[in-house]
């Protein structure tokens, strides 16, 4: 069936005229095909530690149109100077991190409003040795990111307005194997959205 105008330019017959903006609706938001963004943030022994990420080549808050990002999977590394995992060479010790959309100066609960994702990784030595000895060669120990688990999949994706994420991490005490970095991989798609709604998304990630 012709959807289109009849020939001389009349209008449609009676009861056609509304079938284009039944399959395309005024308020059809685009998205685009995922992307990734990468960043990391190196540890300060036990002082917060946070690196900005800077999305205004991404989210842009227009007067008439937003565009904003929508993160959909969190992958998370820690790792030291050599790209392995951090061995701490006694006793315990817990790394921190949090991707948010305001700056902080200290971890903070899920409970504030700018969190994204966060996580902890535990580690511990202990004296003995594995054959049960107390010769205290700190050769026995664990990691283990069971106490806070780290965020992989969002069911429908983490709205973002805001111009810059951050990234941040803290020791529970200074690693004698020195600092390690934390990296991210932000699985993200872009869509565009009203002025209300994008001014009531930032408003809500205070």
């Amino acid at each position: 069936m012709k959807i289109g105008p009849r020939p001389g330019g009349q209008a449609p017959p009676r009861g056609q005229e509304c079938i284009i903006a039944q399959y395309y609706p005024a308020n059809t938001m685009a998205k685009s095909d995922s992307f990734f963004i990468r960043a990391k943030v190196t540890s300060n022994g036990t002082t917060y530690a946070q690196n900005e990420i800077d999305l205004g080549s991404f989210v842009n808050l227009g007067v008439k149109s937003s565009t904003l990002l929508r993160i959909h999977n969190v992958q998370v590394a820690i790792r030291d100077g050599t790209l392995e995992s951090p061995i701490q060479s006694a006793t315990a010790n817990a790394i921190s991190y949090q991707l948010c959309t305001q700056s902080q100066t200290a971890i903070v609960g899920l409970d504030d409003k700018s969190v994204v994702a966060s996580g902890i990784m535990t580690m511990y030595n202990t004296q003995l040795a594995e054959d049960g000895s107390a010769s205290a060669d700190y050769a026995t120990g664990f990691a283990s990111d069971a106490f806070d688990l780290n965020p992989s999949n969002f069911k429908n994706g983490y709205l973002v307005g805001v111009d810059s994420l951050f990234l941040g991490t803290d020791f529970s005490v200074t690693m004698s194997t020195g600092d390690v970095d934390v990296y991210v991989v932000l699985e993200c798609t872009l869509e565009t959205s009203t002025q209300a709604s994008a001014t009531a998304l930032a408003l809500s990630q205070q």
